[in-house]
């Protein structure tokens, strides 16, 4: 086999999780994707370097430098989605090959057939094969298993054997959101690295890089929207700026809040108003006529009103059940119940939390 490499040393503990944040510096060059812009800024902005990559710098440069010194192991990323795990290493396939980028790596997705015949066809028959770097910096070459937690136990246990056997020619990278659904057997032969939620600050500087090479217009509500949106989801706010600047010239707070759907926070805070103060006849219609006129789900009503609860000041014990109560309605929406019943629901829940601060009180 050409150009073997050593033997990583196996590491048992997981990387600390650095400081939130992923994609591209404000500095880097703008992607050259097919299409100009035309394409989705997810592709269009996405690192084609390490260097590029803003966040997560403690995984980037423990990679980077086990890349130079010849001793990268077999990779295990995982965390939510849109936190720079497939950027990351597709940003590394590009360091180690250049130009042999297609001819050394092996990228399956969770669209592509893997079950246990993959592994021991398409994957084994890769794995074998004698490398022709031409040129590349190592002739190593890289699986890139991306959404590994879809891949059937069958088939993760015929990875494991495939691993051990070629880890001389082949250096695996699994990328995943859930770690549990991994088999110890493969955690156990991969470095793990968590890729924590993007914090906000991070959000918002990339953004604000998109917004001026866009030239976009967008005010300070909008912008604070988009970040609270996306929950630390760098893709989800790029889908949703771009969405919402194709559906309106200026972004603004009620424009991103119109185009995803959501509740606005004064809109929760009318509603939280009325649960607390209103009788249920008169608390029934009301929400149910901004429902109807603003085009608001119930379950992200919920969602919201949740989060407000932890907001106001009332008995601990009474906070208990009202979060119980609304993780129970929410559960039951998820299962397409009766949306009226449900509301219902929720509305006698915060009678009864009424009552209980009032007892309290007294």
């Amino acid at each position: 086999m050409a150009g073997t490499t050593t033997a990583a040393t196996p590491m048992d503990i997981d990387a600390a999780a650095p400081p939130p944040g992923a994609y591209a510096k404000d500095k880097a060059p703008l992607s050259t994707t097919p299409g100009g812009r035309a394409a989705p800024w997810v592709e269009k902005y996405r690192p084609q370097s390490l260097g590029d990559v803003a966040a997560h710098r403690d995984i980037v440069d423990t990679i980077d430098r086990l890349t130079n010194e010849n001793r990268l192991p077999h990779l295990l990323l995982y965390g939510p989605p849109g936190t720079g795990k497939t950027s990351t290493i597709l940003a590394v396939a590009r360091k180690l090959y250049g130009s042999q980028y297609g001819n050394m790596i092996l990228e399956l997705n969770a669209s592509d057939e893997r079950g246990i015949d993959v592994v021991r066809q398409q994957i084994q028959d890769f794995a074998s094969a004698r490398s022709l770097s031409f040129g590349a910096k190592q002739s190593v070459k890289m699986v890139l298993l991306d959404e590994a937690d879809a891949m059937t136990k069958d088939a993760q246990f015929a990875l494991r054997r495939v691993i051990e056997k070629h880890t001389r020619s082949t250096r695996f990278a699994l990328i995943c959101n859930h770690v549990n659904k991994i088999i110890p057997a493969l955690q156990s032969r991969c470095t793990r690295f968590r890729f924590a939620p993007l914090d906000g600050t991070h959000v918002r500087d990339r953004l604000q890089h998109i917004i001026r090479s866009e030239g976009l217009d967008v005010d300070d509500g909008g912008l604070t929207a988009l970040v609270r949106l996306s929950n630390g989801d760098m893709r989800k706010a790029l889908n949703i700026l771009q969405s919402t600047h194709m559906a309106s010239k200026q972004i603004t707070e009620e424009a991103v809040y119109l185009c995803t759907g959501n509740p606005m926070q004064k809109d929760i805070e009318q509603i939280a108003f009325w649960l607390l103060n209103e009788p249920f006849s008169t608390s029934f219609k009301c929400i149910s006529d901004m429902k109807m006129r603003k085009g608001l789900a119930l379950v992200d009503i919920i969602r919201e009103v949740t989060m407000f609860v932890f907001k106001i000041q009332m008995p601990s014990d009474v906070r208990i059940k009202l979060i119980n109560d609304l993780a129970d309605i929410e559960y039951r929406l998820c299962f397409a119940c009766n949306d009226k019943l449900q509301l219902g629901a929720l509305i006698s829940t915060f009678t009864g939390a009424r009552s209980a601060m009032v007892a309290a009180a007294n």
